[in-house]
């Protein structure tokens, strides 16, 4: 498909990739004030961090096969519906249990944006356009843990927690009505698609298919190791602050430093692609990643913490790592999966969010041995990650072993 000449919305995609983010960070100077007003604990409120993972991890496998069958622009759509309610729902809490029930329902909405431009990029482009479009759109993400807390420490500030919600129901909808006029051409008829895939197969078994691939899974595991990490420090970090005395705009100023590391990281990875592949570029990234989580480890062993910097430092080396990390991995794990990207990029972001769900479940449950906790959590993302990258080294020798027997 010829693609050069295609213009790529932009703003458009940073603004679907970024939707589930917006809706993860903006409440977190909140935390406190929630716990007070639903007269609740820090463990409940930090578990409605978890379960807006698990339902975007539910999610994930559920739209894939329907954006296939029923169209990408339709099931879009209809995700940023769902998103909207349960956003209405979230405002209008007064309890603990009616705020996780809108969480769940928020975050079964927002998965359909996070697969969905992912499939989008990965079905109308080529590798070289797709991979540059996944290293520009990825580290704006990065805007969200920056912009979503301060803006959000000013909303509550001003006019309540529940303003927060309000903010995040006028997005789902903005998003929702500029997604009708997006051109879906770059896939086929849906019915046309199953008659031509002659799917008779189940949708587990086509999982199965896609996850017996070690380029596949070793990718998505050290996508899913690092997103980890960075969940474990936000529901573990406004609590640890709380702890040591600072403010929910304190809370939120915290998470600006991390993510122009973060965005730094991804624009420099996006350059150092046209010289380099990213084979010779991952490696060393995966070794700052390690580092940088052992440091946090070291740091929150030594002594009792009164304040944030010694741990924020190497967040942000974690946070650079990640930064050229994700365009890379999400990209390598989907390539080979064009004809079923929608399905492929769910099970990526299923097993990233379920990974997600249990560090930041972990985090909560260990809630008061604090930073302790937290980093321990991270540096056991980094073992994993060694294992994803081990399952990459594996697949490069066959293919190697392969060529040379040609």
């Amino acid at each position: 498909m010829n693609t050069q000449h295609t213009k790529v919305p932009y703003v458009w995609l940073s603004g679907l990739s970024m939707l589930g983010f917006l809706a993860t960070d903006m409440y977190l100077p909140a935390f406190d004030i929630l716990r007070q007003d639903l007269a609740t604990s820090s463990q409940m409120i930090g578990w409605s961090l978890s379960i807006f993972l698990l339902g975007m991890a539910i999610g994930q496998v559920v739209y894939g096969p329907l954006s296939e069958r029923f169209g990408k622009k339709r099931v879009l759509i209809s995700s940023l519906v769902i998103f909207s309610v349960g956003t209405i729902i979230c405002a209008l809490s007064s309890n603990v249990e009616l705020l996780l029930a809108g969480r769940f329902i928020q975050s079964i909405g927002a998965a359909g944006a996070t697969i969905i431009w992912q499939a989008f990029v990965i079905e109308k482009y080529d590798d070289k356009t797709s991979q540059r479009i996944f290293a520009t759109v990825m580290p704006l993400v990065a805007l969200s843990p920056a912009l979503a807390p301060l803006l959000g420490a000013l909303l509550e500030a001003q006019f309540g927690w529940q303003s927060i919600f309000y903010c995040l129901l006028l997005i789902g909808i903005a998003w929702a009505f500029r997604s009708s006029f997006i051109d879906f051409k770059c896939e086929k008829d849906p019915l046309a698609t199953v008659r031509e895939k002659n799917i008779k197969t189940s949708i587990l078994k086509q999982y199965v298919t896609i996850l017996k691939s070690k380029k596949f899974s070793g990718n998505m595991i050290i996508y899913a190791a690092c997103s980890a990490a960075f969940f474990a420090w936000l529901t573990g970090s406004p609590f640890a602050m709380s702890a040591m005395g600072y403010s929910g705009t304190d809370i939120g100023l915290s998470y600006l430093p991390q993510t122009i590391a973060f965005i730094i990281g991804g624009y420099s990875c996006r350059y150092l692609l046209n010289r380099y592949s990213s084979e010779q570029l991952l490696p060393w990234l995966l070794k700052l990643f390690i580092l940088s989580v052992v440091a946090m480890f070291s740091v929150a062993s030594l002594a009792t913490q009164t304040s944030i910097i010694p741990l924020l430092i190497p967040m942000c080396f974690m946070a650079a790592a990640n930064g050229g990390i994700y365009p890379i991995v999400a990209n390598n794990a989907l390539l080979a999966f064009k004809n079923s990207s929608a399905s492929a990029s769910g099970l990526l972001n299923f097993l990233q969010m379920m990974l997600c769900v249990l560090a930041s479940g972990v985090v909560s449950l260990f809630s008061d041995y604090g930073v302790l906790a937290m980093t321990a959590v991270m540096v056991f993302q980094g073992i994993l990650v060694l294992f994803g990258y081990s399952l990459i080294a594996k697949q490069r020798k066959l293919e190697k072993l392969v060529v040379a027997t040609v």
